[in-house]
Formats: structure tokens, sequence, C-alpha cells
């Protein structure tokens, strides 16, 4: 009967783990570069929504 390879899964939950970490500093320090362009990214889905009730 095989056994399951615990390191296995410990390797992948690590590099998983590690990767969310990267993108989350990544998001961190990009915010702080361009603190305009997150506030300009959150008012993008009202305009669309403005522009369709123009249009109906």
């Amino acid at each position: 009967m095989a056994r399951p390879n615990y390191s296995g899964e410990k390797r992948r939950k690590d590099l998983a783990k590690k990767a969310k970490k990267e993108e989350k500093r990544l998001r961190k320090l990009q915010a702080k570069e361009n603190p305009t362009s997150e506030n300009a990214e959150a008012g993008e889905p009202d305009d669309t929504t403005e522009e369709t009730k123009d249009e109906g």
C-alpha cells in the first residue's frame, strides 16, 4: 500500500504561503508608491454605473 507524501504536501503549502506573502508585500509597496491610483480604481465602478444610467 502506498504511503502519503506528507513532505510534498508541506512543501506545496510552504510555497503557496511564500507566494501569497510576496504578493501582499508587492501590493503594499505599490500602494505606498502610488496612493492615488488605488483611489482612482475604487472610483471606476461608480463611473461605469453612471454611464449606464445616462444611456438607459
